[in-house]
Formats: C-alpha cells, structure tokens, sequence
C-alpha cells in the first residue's frame, strides 16, 4: 500500500449506563422500536436535559486512561444537522471544551510497537437508529426510524491521521476495546457498541466513511475505500471531499453527500445545561478508580510469572481471562496455568468468536483441568480436546475425560509404542539418521495417532530419539 495513506478514525463508545445522556429512559429492556423514549429523547417541545453523572464519569476515566489532559471545567453544545435520526435537529454533543485531549494509545502490530495520538475524547448523545427497507443507504425504498437508541450517552474518540493501513487501524480499535473492557464501560461481547466514522486519505483529498460497525468490516472498507481511491488517481481523476456509507452486503462505500466542515454545523453553546466543574478532588478520585490496564499488566505478567510476551498478550486481552489466570496462578503452577489459558483456552474462545465470560468455562473448571495435567493424568493435548467440550456446554472436566478416554499414555506403554512405531517406519527412522528433521515429526505424529492423542508429543520425542540413537 502506499506511504501517503493517512487514516484517522473517530469512534463511538457506547457508554454501559442503565439510563440515557439526557432523561431517565432505559438503554436496554424493550426491543420493540420507540418504546424506551419520552418527551426529551424524542426531541419534543419544552422538553429539557438532564445529565446523567455516570456518563460523565465514565467519560473521564476513558481520558484519563488515554493519557488525556482534563479542563477544569467544560461544557456542551448543540451541532445542527437535518436527518431522520435526529428530531430535534441537534445533536447535543461537546466542542470548545472536550472532557479530554492530546492523548495516546500504544500499540503492537507484528512485533513492532506504534503510538497514535489522541486528538480529543468527548461525550454526546446518540441519534436513533434508521432502517433502510427494500435495498442498502442509496437505493431503499424508504426508511423507518427507531428511537430507542436516541440520547443513548457515547463516548467518542478521535485521533490524529497517524494509522497507515486497515490492519493498523483494526490493531488500534481492538487495543481500545480491551482498555475499555477494563474500565468496564462497555459491554465487551457485543461488538455493536463500538462504531467507527475513518478518514481516509491516499495523498490528496479524505473521504469520510461512516458509521462502521465492528473491526473486522472496519478493516475491510477501509482496504475497499483505499483501493477505490488508488483507482480514480491512476484514471486521472482527483479524490473528492466527501461523506460515504459502508455496505457491508456488497463490501463497497457508496456517497451519501459532500463533506460538511465544522462552520455548517453550526456550533453553539447548549443554554440547557450548566457548566461541569471537574474538581481535582474528583478528577483524583476517579483516577484511583482506574484498574491496571491490559498493557500495564501484560508487562507485569512478564516480570513477575515469567510469561512470554506472546502469552501474556493472549490472556491480558480478555479482561475475565485475565481474572481468571491471577486467581489459578496463586494456586498452581504459573507456567502451566499460562500455557493452558493463552493456548488452549484462548483457541477454543477465537474458534467460537465467544468472550471467556460468554463461555461456559469457569475458575473451578479450569483449576481440575490443570490439576489433571499437573497429575499427568492427562497431556496438554488431551487439554485442548476436554476444554473444546466445557467451553459450550456444562459439563464436568473429569467426566468428559472419562467419557473420551483420554488418560496419559506413560512408562512401558509407551516404550512399547515407540518400538511400534519404530519397526513400522523404517524408511522414515532411515531419513532421519540421513539428517532430515521432518521425518522425526512424521514418527512422533504416528506415536500420537496410535496412542489416541493420550502420549505427551514431548516424552514421545524423546524417547523415540533414545530409541534411534541406540
């Protein structure tokens, strides 16, 4: 790709209150459309704000944890634009005087760490949720609207032009999610609360695209949005400064209308609401709040538990994996309790696109599986297999081991499978004494086949490597 890409992005959190920015409506309860509303949501005449306090906290500790600079004091606005998802035909949201600033978020991306800077982190309320019907944003044939979701508070984060590809961009939304996590503001097992506007620049002009709903299909119109630009450059023809939707069906970006500047939304101060002091006191108090967060632990885990990077990586980016590792790491041992959580469990939780805490698994289910290994009454591999069942289902770790057969295959058992396999194989036993180190792997992946998977592919190696050298 090329090296002028610039992309910044500006994403919505959804902020986990039990009511809206603005009124006392519920954010979650009743899923038919319009009936969590009332009078302020729905924009009515005379209807007034009132801010709810949660919000604002959690806003702050989202900039506090970003590294930002707080005012003293700050404010919010009205930004005027027409659309159906908007009745009162403002957004309430803050300008002058965000709840942060000039943050940063580190990174790692294949090895190699990256800094984005945070230009600002704001709260606002958000609009109700349209419904195109017969077709995509462009061609519907007409459009409902639901306002349950209006004046739900968000949180909305927005960096410098410092990502240079969807990959980075997807790293950097993922590395926000597991900082929120930790600051249990957001609800982690649904990817919907986190939306994302990208601008996206090839050399010249950006276009903005708009409401992206989760990483994946973030990553994915951006490569589509980069690629559409490089085309029209090698035509001949000049980027246009504007706002585009994602079809996530097709894949594409489509125009909605010319980019607005900041001077059409026509800011001024909201004459609803007063001024919000953030005393130091409190700014403190929430500060102390904030929990050791998944970089600050990943590091921790490294120093004090001896655990790889890659490892701690793997169990610090599930804030309830990460709880659960520290609890069965003061109980056993904390390189074995690392190599099953970052492994095995960490597979079976990617392979089932679940959160460890939408699982079925559990401390106490996790503490039997280790000890069966510590035992050797198991191998790590039969691990993996008893952890794929306990994960979706509610079943007993030692029953399952029964039910399966799994018991580790030891001693003269498997001395006498290696012999097995050692006479079975001589072609492969022969290519190994001539230096060529596949065949090894292929005569202990045969010990493993015959032992059922019940053979520790280690002890086999060994053994299998006495047994030729004899």
């Amino acid at each position: 790709m090329s090296e002028e890409i610039k992309i910044g992005l500006e994403t919505h959190l959804q902020l986990l209150t039990d009511s809206k920015l603005f009124c006392g409506c519920p954010t979650t309860g009743e899923d038919n459309p319009n009936s969590r509303v009332c009078p302020t949501c729905l924009g009515m005449p005379g209807a007034r704000p009132r801010l709810n306090k949660r919000a604002v906290e959690m806003g702050i500790k989202v900039a506090l944890a970003l590294g930002c600079e707080t005012p003293e004091e700050m404010n919010f606005s009205r930004k005027t634009y027409f659309y159906p998802d908007m009745p009162k035909n403002f957004q309430i949201t803050q300008f002058s005087v965000p709840v942060g600033k000039n943050g940063e978020v580190t990174m790692e991306l294949d090895g190699k760490e990256k800094t984005v800077r945070i230009k600002r982190v704001h709260i606002e309320e958000d609009p109700g949720k349209t419904k195109h019907v017969g077709g995509a944003v462009t061609s519907s044939d007409y459009v409902l609207v639901d306002y349950n979701r209006s004046g739900i508070p968000l949180c909305e984060i927005v960096t410098e032009p410092d990502l240079k590809s969807p990959e980075e961009a997807r790293a950097f939304l993922r590395k926000l999610a597991d900082i929120f996590e930790y600051l249990e503001v957001y609800d982690s097992s649904d990817e919907g609360t986190i939306r994302s506007d990208a601008n996206v620049s090839t050399g010249g002009e950006r276009a903005e695209v708009k409401n992206i709903t989760g990483f994946k299909d973030t990553e994915k119109a951006l490569r589509y949005e980069i690629r559409r630009q490089e085309n029209l450059k090698k035509r001949g023809r000049e980027v246009e400064r504007e706002t585009r939707a994602y079809d996530d069906s097709s894949g594409t970006t489509k125009s909605l209308r010319t980019k607005e500047e900041e001077a059409d939304y026509g800011y001024i101060f909201e004459p609803d609401l007063t001024k919000i002091e953030i005393r130091s006191d409190w700014k403190e108090r929430l500060g102390e709040e904030i929990p050791e967060l998944p970089h600050e632990k990943k590091k921790r885990y490294v120093k004090e538990h001896g655990l790889s990077k890659e490892m701690a990586a793997a169990i610090c980016s599930d804030f309830d994996l990460a709880k659960c590792f520290e609890a069965l790491a003061k109980e056993k041992d904390t390189k074995l309790v690392g190599n099953i959580l970052s492994g095995p469990v960490k597979k079976v939780l990617n392979y089932n696109e679940i959160r460890f805490k939408e699982s079925e698994l559990n401390r106490e289910k996790l503490r039997k599986v280790v000890e069966m290994v510590e035992s050797d009454e198991i191998t790590e591999r039969n691990a993996e297999m008893i952890i794929r069942d306990i994960a979706v289902e509610d079943k007993d770790p030692e029953k399952v081991k029964e039910e399966k057969g799994f018991g580790k295959v030891t001693g003269d058992k498997l001395e006498g499978t290696v012999e097995e396999v050692v006479k079975a194989n001589k072609e492969a036993v022969k290519d190994y004494k001539q230096g060529k180190d596949e065949a090894l792997n292929h005569l202990v992946g045969q010990i493993m086949k015959k032992s059922g998977g019940n053979a520790d592919p280690q002890d086999a190696r060994k053994l299998l490597m006495e047994r030729i050298e004899e």
